[in-house]
């Protein structure tokens, strides 16, 4: 029987409240949210500057950010590793979230 961290998940709103579970910690959830954004900030610095290597700034922050949040701070294996997807969609749901209060900083 698989433990929620090895769990499949077959549907987003099955795997989101574990994903939410996984953050239980407000610093990871804070580095989370910092990698986040400057992984926008990235992403708009390649819209206006064309240079490619904003991509890699982008994926550098934003997951470089997030696994020390895991690693260091929640003591847990990143989703990413598990459902990539579901990871990606659960990281800016959360985003989002934190940004309009209903998930606390």
């Amino acid at each position: 029987m698989p433990t929620v961290l090895e769990k499949k998940y077959e549907t987003f709103a099955e795997f989101y409240p574990s994903y939410l579970s996984q953050h239980s910690n407000r610093t990871c959830r804070q580095l989370h949210f910092v990698g986040s954004t400057l992984a926008l900030l990235s992403l708009v610095a390649l819209v206006l500057t064309g240079a490619l290597y904003w991509l890699a700034v982008a994926l550098v922050c934003g997951y470089g950010f997030a696994w020390i949040g895991h690693f260091v701070f929640e003591k847990n294996r990143p989703a990413t590793f598990r459902q990539p997807l579901y990871s990606l969609l659960g990281d800016w749901v959360m985003y989002w979230q934190m940004l309009t209060g209903q998930v606390s900083f």
